[in-house]
């Protein structure tokens, strides 16, 4: 069965929306390095409609540039959305998943493969952190309180234990933590 692991960078007091406002201070090579050891091990993207709308005017142009959008313009992506549709869908090897989406999750989980990534899209990984359909979730904590903006917790609603698997602290001041569903 495949994994779902999630990936995000978040400010110390929780903020994860638009953390392209915040982070570039923070990032090293060090960050790059294990971004780059999570895509290896995955073969498929999951993203919300406004990450996939941001990623695709972003990383598309960029063809094989850099590794990054090499991975993004040549793995299939799965957009979760209620809004758009296939018409819309406009970057190549993208899936459009509405309606039953736990189901269409679930069955994505029960296929083969590697694991299914997820970039950003923080309202999709706490509906998926909800739905206990997320395995793994890295955040890379940013030394920093942003003060304002969608919280990743925000609307989850019930207690989930998690278990720290890994963790460190990178030069530049942020923590890199991995965590997975207690028990």
């Amino acid at each position: 069965m495949r994994e779902i692991a999630a990936g995000l960078f978040m400010s110390l007091d929780g903020v994860a929306e638009r953390p392209d406002r915040w982070m570039g201070q923070y990032w090293s090579d060090e960050m790059s390095e294990g971004i780059a050891e999570s895509l290896a091990a995955s073969d498929a993207i999951l993203m919300g409609k406004d990450t996939y709308l941001a990623f695709e005017q972003m990383w598309k142009p960029q063809g094989d540039s850099n590794p990054m959008a090499a991975f993004l313009n040549g793995t299939h992506k799965y957009v979760v959305s209620s809004t758009l549709d296939e018409a819309t869908l406009t970057w190549p090897g993208t899936s459009l998943i509405t309606g039953d989406v736990a189901g269409a999750i679930t069955r994505l989980k029960e296929g083969p493969g590697k694991t299914i990534r997820v970039p950003g899209s923080p309202k999709l990984v706490s509906w998926l952190l909800a739905e206990d359909l997320l395995d793994e979730l890295a955040l890379n904590i940013m030394p920093l309180v942003a003060g304002e903006g969608a919280r990743l917790f925000d609307g989850v609603g019930k207690e989930i234990p998690l278990t720290l698997t890994k963790s460190n602290s990178l030069k530049t001041g942020v923590i890199g933590a991995v965590y997975t569903r207690a028990g």
